[in-house]
C-alpha cells in the first residue's frame, strides 16, 4: 500500500494493526475511511508526516492479523452476524441496565449521564433494526450471489433493485451511529470516569468503550471490505435489472 495516496479504509483493510494508530490521533477509519491521510489531517490540523512515521514504523505484519479481504463474501457475513451482532445484541441490555443505575444514583451530580443514556438508547434501537436489514435483506442476497457464482446459476433480481441501494443505506446508518459514539465520546472526556466514580461507573464507562471499538470494526469489515466486494460481484452477473 502506498500511505500517500491510498484511502484510510483500504490500508485498514490490509493491515488492521494500523487502526490504532488511526484511532490515537481521533481519524475515523470506518465511516469516513474514503480519505487519505493527508486529507484527514487538514480536516483535523494534524501534521500527516507523524502519521507516516508511526505507519512506516509498524514491523512487518508476519500473519497475526487476519485478512479478511481474502474471505469468501459469505464467510465475512457469516463472521459479522456471529461475532459483532452477537456482541451488540449481548453488551446492550447490560449497559441499558449500568446506565438506567447510573442516573439514579449519580445523575444529581452528573447530569451528562442522562444525555449519555438518552444517545446509547437511540443508538441501540437503531442498531437492532439496522443488524435485521442486514440479516434479513442484504446478507442472504450476498450469500445467493456466491452461490450463483459457484454454481453458474444466474441471479435472480432483487426487490431492492441493486445491491447498492442497501449499501447506501446502511452507510448512512453507520455514520449517524458514529456521530452518536463521537459524541458520547466527548461528553465523556474520552471515557474517563470522574473522581467520585462507583466501580459500576468505572465498568460502564470501560464497556462504553469496548462496544465503541467493537463498532469501529464492525463498519470497517462493511464499508471498507463487505460493501465495495458486494458491489463489484453483482457487476459480474450479466442481469437485467
Amino acid at each position: 500500500m502506498n500511505i500517500q495516496t491510498d484511502f484510510i479504509g483500504n490500508m485498514v483493510a490490509e493491515d488492521f494493526r494500523t487502526a490504532a494508530i488511526f484511532k490515537r490521533h481521533g481519524i475515523d477509519f470506518c465511516c469516513k475511511g474514503g480519505r487519505t491521510i493527508k486529507e484527514a489531517c487538514n480536516n483535523k490540523k494534524l501534521d500527516p508526516e507523524k502519521i507516516y512515521e508511526e505507519l512506516e514504523a509498524l514491523p512487518e505484519n508476519e500473519g497475526a492479523s487476519i485478512d479478511f479481504k481474502s474471505w469468501s463474501l459469505d464467510l465475512l457475513a457469516d463472521y459479522i452476524e456471529k461475532t459483532h451482532h452477537r456482541y451488540v445484541e449481548e453488551k446492550t441490555p447490560v449497559l441499558q441496565a449500568f446506565l438506567d443505575k447510573l442516573c439514579k444514583v449519580h445523575g444529581d451530580r452528573h447530569p451528562e449521564l442522562f444525555e449519555i443514556n438518552t444517545i446509547f438508547n437511540e443508538s441501540a434501537h437503531d442498531l437492532a433494526a439496522h443488524m435485521k436489514k442486514e440479516e434479513l435483506i442484504l446478507f442472504p442476497f450476498v450469500r445467493n450471489m456466491i452461490k450463483a457464482k459457484i454454481s453458474g446459476e444466474s441471479l435472480l433480481q432483487p426487490p431492492f433493485g441493486t445491491v447498492e441501494n442497501p449499501v447506501n443505506m446502511m452507510q448512512h446508518e453507520h455514520t449517524v451511529e458514529g456521530d452518536r459514539f463521537r459524541k458520547i465520546a466527548e461528553i465523556t472526556s474520552e471515557y474517563t470516569p470522574p473522581a467520585d466514580a462507583c466501580n459500576t461507573y468505572k465498568v460502564a464507562f470501560a464497556m462504553l468503550q469496548d462496544f465503541e471499538n467493537d463498532l469501529h470494526k464492525h463498519i470497517h469489515l462493511e464499508n471498507n471490505i463487505l460493501f465495495p466486494k458486494a458491489i463489484q460481484l453483482e457487476k459480474e452477473f450479466s442481469v437485467e435489472f
